[in-house]
């Protein structure tokens, strides 16, 4: 099974963005590539669930990029780091395994999955999965660690959205997005505030 036309673009988009996340410290980039990054997850859970319930989606995903966003403008030092062309080559090899385990692993995790469901999909939603977790597994600051977190979770709700269908399933996960980014701007500001003192 190959890939079609749009969800090649927006398998693509997954993994430039999450590599974006990955690799780049700037948190002006990094929130602007999670919220491009809702774009293919927005696609692959419209393949599942009807148009609506995958706008909601889209929008708490970037209502919670919004809220990151705003309040690391309302800080005086937003916390960023500035890494060395070395200190990035072991993200960015770390990442292409990631994707080179996720290619050859999809195929057999398709079996799992009910038989409407594309194999693109899987690719995408263990794409974000597979570089959330190998964010969380590099960084300790509250905004990467929320990052990777977001990243992580949309990847299992792209799996989940082929797998269930409910509105309930949907606001429940909005949720937790949402819960997510208001307990990432906890522990920006209480770090910040700390670090003020």
């Amino acid at each position: 099974m190959g890939l079609s036309g749009a969800a090649l673009l927006a398998f693509i988009l997954l993994m430039t963005t999450s590599m974006m996340i990955l690799l780049n410290w700037n948190w002006k980039v990094s929130l602007a590539a999670l919220a491009v990054q809702y774009i293919g997850v927005f696609y692959f859970t419209a393949q599942s669930w009807p148009f609506g319930m995958a706008v909601v989606k889209l929008l708490v995903g970037w209502i919670a990029a919004a809220v990151l966003a705003m309040t690391l403008m309302g800080q005086k030092k937003p916390e960023s780091e500035s890494i060395v062309f070395v200190g990035r080559l072991f993200p960015f090899l770390a990442g292409c395994l990631a994707i080179i385990l996720v290619f050859s692993f999809a195929p057999e995790a398709l079996q799992w999955f009910p038989a409407h469901t594309d194999l693109s999909l899987v690719e995408g939603g263990m794409t974000l999965i597979v570089m959330g977790l190998l964010h969380l597994g590099i960084t300790g600051q509250p905004l990467r660690v929320i990052l990777g977190l977001l990243t992580m979770l949309a990847g299992f709700e792209i799996l989940y959205a082929s797998v269930e269908a409910s509105i309930l399933v949907a606001g429940l996960l909005a949720s937790i997005d949402l819960g997510l980014a208001l307990v990432g701007v906890y522990f920006m500001t209480s770090s910040s505030a700390e670090s003020n003192l």
